[in-house]
């Protein structure tokens, strides 16, 4: 017992010795990484692709070149256990948009792609058949300050 109230007791020491400077967190938020955890249905990994290289890569790259995101990715679970996703679709940015700039974007991309909300939600809806969304995270990367 005694042995353990020195260890603690010089524990407690060693951490009001340091300095105050070495007391901040070396850490510091950096890019935002939006991940959607996709499922698809036997059979239709190949439909899936072909939305993934012809719309979806055409919205992110309208995106990238706007400066609203960063990167995208696509990412294979190449040894998933039950019940878990098959891709990761990431997308990278460096702050989040406001409530307005969000919906400005929407607007705007729709003009791009010539669309509207309910032919996007039509499609999303059709890809849903096959395509599941099991889950979506938002990640802030840390960044060593030093």
């Amino acid at each position: 017992m005694r042995k353990l109230i020195l260890a603690a007791l010089g524990a407690a020491t060693m951490l009001t010795a340091i300095p105050a400077t070495a007391q901040e967190v070396p850490l510091v938020g950096g890019d935002y990484w939006d991940v959607a955890a996709i499922k698809i249905d036997d059979g239709h990994f190949a439909d899936y692709a072909d939305f993934l290289v012809s719309d979806s890569r055409k919205q992110n790259e309208y995106a990238k070149s706007k400066g609203w995101i960063k990167a995208y990715y696509i990412l294979s679970n190449n040894n998933p256990r039950k019940d878990e996703p098959d891709l990761y679709l990431v997308t990278v940015s460096d702050r989040m948009p406001t409530p307005a700039e969000a919906i400005a974007r929407n607007k705007e991309m729709n003009a791009y792609l010539q669309s509207d909300d309910r032919k996007q939600l039509a499609g999303s809806g059709h890809r849903a058949t096959f395509r599941h969304l099991e889950g979506d995270m938002l990640l802030q990367q840390l960044v060593m300050a030093h």
